[in-house]
């Protein structure tokens, strides 16, 4: 296409359109010339016209050089471009502009990302070629592809904003394009001829700026535009004449419209806001349409650098979060194998933050959170990181210190949080658990220094907790194998693994058998025998312990049913239960379904409770143990005298019996401490009407000093160790046989 100096008195064009036609070439140079982005004209595959930034972007010297040059060649190949072309001319054929973001190549062969926007010139005649807008997006791309898809959400906001573009003779619209059209809700051509006052809301607006069109300088601002159905939009406008020297030559106008843009959030607002004051800042020094546009770009790089914050660092705490972690742990463990120098991990993990959040509500709990964050970080150097990786969770990544800094650090840290921190008119202490994982001892990677500290800090609760706890292989060991019977225990149920063991339960008075216990066991086809005391604290934390435990109930209660329907009359049938279980708000209706399916009456039922279920949270279990209490259900607590109870708690709760601790059976024929213990219990259980029952009970020695006392029942291997319902049945069809 020749320019606008290239054209000859030869023109084949009628005389009266020659004016007409100079200044639409014209409008359209001065559009092109003063684009930010590449404008490309294409016909039948080949491009025709181009502007200097659309050659710039793709590495040309000049424009000149694309003319004729096949469209193909702009995309990495040919499967790139067909795929574009069955996705975008479906929509510019029915009149709509396609927007999209690809990967394109330049004339070096080089990839690099952009947007683009095409629309076809005629819809109804797709021969006359397609305008397409390409913005050079690489640097912007590279950083999206890590925002957040949240974050992501609200750049496209920006990223997809369209403009209206406006050309006026004598403050007439001689043409637009579509979007302009479609801001204002017309058809297309419909505002052609028309005046502004058609469409500005306040044409006084319009006369602010005439004294300095007519002056040939830009002008612009805010206004309000009148759509077709009389409704207003708020628009951000800027215009300049299409000839400086000419002012009567007619002005070009690009319309945005920022209505949407007004409704965002805050930060939104506040950048719309910067943008404006910049923009009216530099009003006067304005020339080129481009310039608003540079502005525009801009403000999304503090966009952008706002949402790389919200990216990677903690909103509560200000922290880093996962994301830098990840980030600056890469580049300490490469410079630590480089360098040959150590590195540590410490997770931090603060027991019983839950409580905080249970009885003070969230905002204290975050209040204490800040304070917490800013003590860590004032504990630590200035180069090592604290990062917040969850709810109460910490992870401290200590470049360059070996085991004893990292234990340096963490004695500090204990020492930092013996301080009470007061939130608000609280006085709060808040204890921390640690693991420490080493470079590259126990890892060469975050992902297995991580998990290393973490179960380093599992070893630490269990050590007591407000402690710390160097990883150890052995840990790994353990770690794996709970892993392991982790993902046994998902299809265990449904394979069948599960039996259930008995040990009777004898009346020492009568020495007849009056119940019998249920225990869980397990058996894998390749691990082997697995014992509860290790796989039940594994199904507590995976949440398998509630059909696995509402298994048990079902099949204890089918076994005790099956027996009394032989004529082998037990009393009650007692069922261990997991504290997982007991905090189930639904657990008495479901205990309550189960004995209605087995048709056997409540009292049938003994559910046995350790202490620390009990006296963990005692209005919530004196709650339950009520409503079970009530159905019928017979209740008794397990390894007393191993916990802390409250004698004031304990006689509030509906318990007939307490089951002495085998640990304070198995030397009362030696110890006397012990003989003294097992006496103040079964003394205080007679005062409070509560039978007892000793487990562990395995000489005659033992049962007779437990009868002496005026213990109620004993179960052990005296009497006979756990076993199958078989042979439970045969001893207990022998037991009958002989009463009768």
């Amino acid at each position: 296409m020749p320019a606008l100096h290239d054209i000859s008195a030869s023109t084949l064009l009628p005389p009266a359109t020659d004016q007409a036609w100079l200044r639409t070439l014209r409008e359209h140079q001065v559009l092109l010339d003063n684009a930010g982005m590449g404008i490309v004209f294409i016909r039948d595959r080949v491009v025709v016209r181009a502007n200097a930034r659309y050659a710039e972007i793709f590495g040309y010297d000049s424009h000149q050089e694309l003319i004729g040059q096949g469209s193909v060649g702009f995309y990495p190949d040919q499967a790139a471009f067909r795929a574009l072309g069955r996705a975008a001319y479906p929509v510019m054929s029915r009149g709509r502009t396609y927007h999209t973001e690809r990967q394109m190549r330049r004339c070096d062969g080089r990839l690099f990302w952009a947007r683009l926007t095409g629309t076809l010139i005629n819809p109804q005649d797709t021969t006359e070629g397609s305008i397409w807008i390409i913005d050079n997006i690489d640097e912007q791309k590279n950083i999206q592809l890590r925002l957040d898809t949240a974050l992501r959400e609200k750049q496209a906001l920006l990223d997809n904003a369209l403009m209206g573009m406006v050309f006026l003779t004598q403050q007439r619209l001689t043409h637009c394009n579509r979007h302009f059209e479609q801001m204002l809700g017309y058809h297309p051509g419909e505002l052609v001829g028309t005046g502004i006052e058609h469409w500005f809301s306040h044409p006084q607006d319009w006369q602010r700026w005439s004294a300095l069109l007519a002056q040939g300088q830009a002008s612009g601002g805010e206004v309000l535009l009148r759509k077709k159905d009389g409704t207003t939009i708020a628009c951000e406008v800027r215009g300049q004449p299409v000839n400086p020297a000419q002012p009567d030559g007619g002005t070009v106008w690009i319309v945005l419209d920022i209505t949407e843009r007004q409704r965002t959030q805050a930060e939104l607002a506040q950048a719309h806001e910067a943008l404006e004051q910049t923009v009216q800042e530099r009003t006067q020094q304005l020339r080129e349409t481009v310039n608003s546009l540079h502005h525009e770009i801009n403000d999304r790089r503090k966009d952008q650098e706002r949402i790389y914050w919200l990216a990677h660092y903690d909103p509560l705490t200000s922290l880093p979060n996962r994301t830098l972690l990840a980030e600056r742990s890469s580049q300490a463990i490469e410079l630590a194998r480089k360098e040959q120098t150590p590195l540590a991990v410490i997770f931090l993990d603060l027991d019983h933050f839950k409580h905080v959040n249970d009885s003070l509500g969230h905002r204290v709990g975050d209040a204490l959170l800040v304070a917490i964050a800013q003590r860590l970080r004032a504990v630590v150097r200035e180069r090592d990181t604290v990062c917040r990786v969850g709810g109460d969770e910490f992870i401290l990544l200590l470049p360059g210190a070996n085991a004893q800094g990292a234990e340096r650090v963490a004695n500090k840290l204990l020492e930092a949080a013996r301080q009470p921190y007061q939130i608000e008119h609280h006085e709060l202490t808040m204890a921390p658990s640690m693991g420490i994982a080493l470079y590259p001892d126990d890892g060469t990677d975050f992902a297995t220094l991580n998990q290393a500290a973490d179960v380093a800090m599992y070893r630490a609760k269990l050590d007591g907790r407000n402690t710390y706890s160097f990883f150890t292989p052995e840990m790994r060991a353990q770690s794996v194998r709970a892993l392991q019977l982790e993902n046994a225990l998902r299809r265990a149920l449904e394979r069948e693994q599960f039996t259930l063991h008995y040990q009777p339960q004898i009346c020492i008075a009568t020495g007849q058998i009056t119940g019998v216990e249920a225990l869980l066991r397990w058996q894998h086809p390749e691990l082997g025998a697995i014992s509860p005391a290790e796989f039940i604290p594994i199904a507590e934390d995976c949440g398998q312990i509630l059909p696995i435990g509402e298994w048990v109930l079902r099949e204890a209660l089918r076994q005790l049913q099956a027996w009394r329907k032989m004529g082998l009359m037990l009393e009650t049938m007692a069922v261990n239960l997991s504290a997982v279980q007991f905090r189930q708000p639904q657990f008495p209706q479901l205990v309550t379904r189960i004995l209605q399916e087995s048709g056997l009456p409540a009292h049938a039922l003994e559910l046995e409770l350790t202490e620390g279920v009990a006296m963990d949270d005692p209005r919530a279990a004196i709650a339950t143990m009520d409503e079970l209490h009530s159905h019928g259900v017979l209740l008794s607590i397990d390894d007393f005298g191993t916990g802390y109870s409250s004698l004031s708690q304990l006689k509030r709760f509906p318990v007939y019996k307490l089951k002495i601790d085998q640990s304070f059976v198995r030397d009362l024929d030696d110890d006397a401490n012990d003989r003294a213990i097992v006496s103040a219990i079964i003394r205080m259980a007679q005062a409070l009407g509560m039978q007892t029952i000793a487990e562990g009970v395995e000489t005659s020695g033992q049962l007779a000093f437990l009868r002496e006392q005026g213990c109620t029942e004993a179960q052990g291997y005296y009497y006979g160790r756990p076993m199958p319902a078989t042979q439970l049945q045969a001893l207990l069809a022998g037991a009958t046989g002989s009463r009768a």
